[in-house]
């Protein structure tokens, strides 16, 4: 399997979804607005364009219906001023031949969409935050918190060094939970498998004939992307998960690629056949609710959290940072109170996952959300 499909950290595959279709959701709606201007300002800086904004293709298997996350999202952004194209089979077979039309009779094209090289952006980032002065210390993992009387003093490392200091943001995605064990009843490690094809004739399968799509995804989990200049073509499924611990041996569970070629067979015809040239795990650190969590620990003066990105925190790259940052220095925005600490009722903790970053739905493969005002 290529080095770049090993990659641990959920963030460092080779393309994550950015789209602001969030059901009837105005406020993650409103917030990826802001960040798609952050998206399209990096291009600019950088040079090198690492967010591809190819489009949103999101179509269902029957019509729209009012409360489902197609329509209430094709609703919102219409109000909001996006321009949407409403889809049809006649055009989609005409505009995106590699669907298997005959199956797909309603859903939009959202131009204000498309996806990142997301392995590249991290890397990216980290360049310019040593450029800043910041010290990253790679290959050092984090063994806990060190903690003076109620409030913190630094981190323990792993191999036993304490660095000190007077305020400590843990960010550690799927493995906050295990850092942080008192979280364990708010936040899980969940895993997701996502599969890597080689299309015979990949130019069939690029932008602008094959954008990132979603496939009856509110009732299915399918998603997926673009084939890449070298032919990779990557396909998901936002459904239920393994649960795994983050540092447990990663395996592909039986079954998994059969699953995805009986779902290209009703699709996408042309790729059914196509080789299967690798598979990676992808970990979510689930909330109940599927909302992000990004607050000061109660407990532990000079402690916060940001975590809970359930699947669809990556497309926020642009904007996460200053949202962080309020929180930390105790300001208040428009999303701090949504984001902030709070309990959950044990009976209905089996996770409302806004979806992957990946697609953030309301019920995929047998969940069973809390709410049902996401994808």
């Amino acid at each position: 399997m290529p080095d770049r499909f090993r990659a641990r950290a959920a963030s460092t595959d080779i393309s994550k979804v950015v789209r602001m279709d969030y059901g009837a959701d105005e406020l993650y709606t409103s917030l990826m607005e802001v960040a798609l201007s952050g998206w399209e300002l990096w291009n600019r800086q950088w040079g090198e364009p690492l967010y591809h904004p190819h489009g949103f293709l999101v179509l269902t298997r029957s019509p729209m219906q009012p409360g489902g996350f197609e329509y209430e999202s094709f609703q919102l952004l219409q109000r909001r001023g996006h321009a949407l194209e409403r889809m049809n089979p006649a055009l989609l077979q005409e505009r995106y031949p590699a669907w298997a039309a005959e199956h797909y009779p309603d859903g939009y094209f959202n131009p204000h969409a498309g996806w990142a090289e997301s392995g590249k952006v991290v890397a990216r980032l980290a360049e310019e935050a040593r450029a800043l002065g910041v010290t990253v210390r790679e290959h050092t993992a984090c063994a806990g918190v060190a903690q003076k009387g109620s409030r913190v003093a630094g981190i323990l490392t792993a191999n036993g060094e304490t660095l000190r200091a007077e305020r400590v943001l843990v960010t550690a995605g799927a493995w906050t939970p295990t850092l942080l064990p008192e979280l364990r009843e708010v936040l899980r490690a969940t895993a997701q498998v996502v599969l890597y094809f080689r299309p015979a004739n990949p130019s069939d399968y690029r932008a602008p004939q094959f954008p990132v799509w979603a496939a009856d995804i509110a009732k299915t989990g399918w998603y997926g992307f673009p084939a890449l200049p070298d032919g990779t073509l990557k396909v998901a499924n936002h459904g239920p998960g393994l649960r795994l611990h983050p540092d447990a041996p990663r395996f592909i569970p039986p079954g998994t690629e059969n699953r995805y070629r009986e779902f290209l067979r009703g699709t996408f015809p042309g790729l059914a056949g196509a080789p299967c040239i690798g598979g990676r795990i992808c970990f979510y650190c689930d909330t109940a609710d599927g909302d992000f969590w990004i607050d000061h620990d109660a407990q532990r003066e000079g402690l916060v959290v940001a975590a809970g990105d359930s699947g669809h925190a990556f497309k926020f790259a642009p904007v996460m940072g200053g949202l962080i940052a309020d929180v930390v220095d105790r300001k208040e925005n428009a999303f701090t109170k949504r984001f902030a600490a709070r309990t959950f009722d044990p009976s209905k903790t089996e996770s409302a996952r806004h979806g992957a970053d990946e697609i953030r739905t309301p019920k995929a493969e047998g969940r069973s959300p809390a709410r049902d005002d996401r994808k």
